[in-house]
């Protein structure tokens, strides 16, 4: 009965504060402040620069710094950061990463994927959008309503009553609520980051174009490794092309200084 009453008033609080939109008009799940969540983006990307190494090569970070910079000239001032970090982490991953707080993370192995300016602005200005449409939030927001009815948030996390059962519950319904809903919403959020980031970029002056040759670029590197678009987090390679040329279309056609990040 107990159990029963906190979920009851969980349901209620969700009901009443977590109705948000996405810079799409998507409707989202926000349980979450953003000073909250810059606290914990703030937190984790501390943590990972103590523990991932740094590049220090000053000529990569001078160019990464200057296509970040280029892009974010675009972005709307945020309300709970004053400034963004812009961090590149000597590593071969093929990756890049934004988090809440304004911390931006570059692998130097993307660079080697993204092989012009307008390339790595491209995965810069995806990344900023997932900030800006609060993406980390949603996903968060989406995995505590997941578990409310086995752990009714933070309340049952820290209670013995659940101890014995948890481990078994939670891969008994692991599969179902990894597939059925954290996945797919994952490739919402990637589908939007796209098309909010191209916005970022091609606004900045750099070439839309070059999105569809950056995606052309990943599907090579994975080398046929990605997996199928239902099991993914992240929609196919064609999927994304496709939707990014449609957005290309149309976007006007820009008249500023080009940026030379070299």
């Amino acid at each position: 009965m107990q159990t029963a009453f906190k979920l009851s008033v969980l349901c209620s609080v969700i009901a009443l504060t977590a109705c948000s939109s996405s810079p799409t008009g998507r409707n989202q799940l926000i349980l979450f402040s953003d000073d909250e969540m810059s606290s914990l983006g703030g937190q984790s990307f501390e943590q990972m620069k103590k523990e991932q190494p740094i590049s220090m090569d000053k000529a990569v970070n001078s160019y990464v710094q200057c296509v970040a910079d280029s892009v974010l000239k675009h972005v709307p001032n945020q309300p709970s950061f004053d400034s963004w970090e812009v961090v590149v982490f000597d590593s071969d991953q093929v990756n890049a990463f934004a988090l809440p707080g304004g911390k931006i993370g570059v692998y130097t192995g993307l660079l080697n994927v993204a092989s012009n300016q307008d390339q790595l602005a491209t995965v810069i200005g995806h990344e900023i959008a997932h900030v800006l449409a609060d993406h980390s939030n949603e996903r968060l927001s989406q995995s505590q309503l997941a578990n409310a009815g086995l752990q009714v948030t933070s309340i049952a996390l820290g209670s013995s009553e659940y101890s014995e059962y948890k481990s078994m519950t939670m891969a008994a319904l692991g599969v179902g609520v990894q597939y059925g809903v954290i996945l797919p919403y994952g490739r919402t959020q990637e589908s939007e980051a796209d098309i909010v980031g191209l916005e970022f970029m091609a606004n900045a002056g750099f070439d839309p174009n070059q999105s569809v040759d950056l995606w052309k670029n990943m599907a090579k590197a994975s080398g046929g490794a990605q997996p199928p678009e239902l099991l993914s987090t992240h929609p196919s390679h064609d999927t994304r092309i496709n939707d990014l040329k449609a957005k290309i279309a149309t976007l006007p056609q820009y008249t500023g200084t080009k940026p030379k990040c070299s």
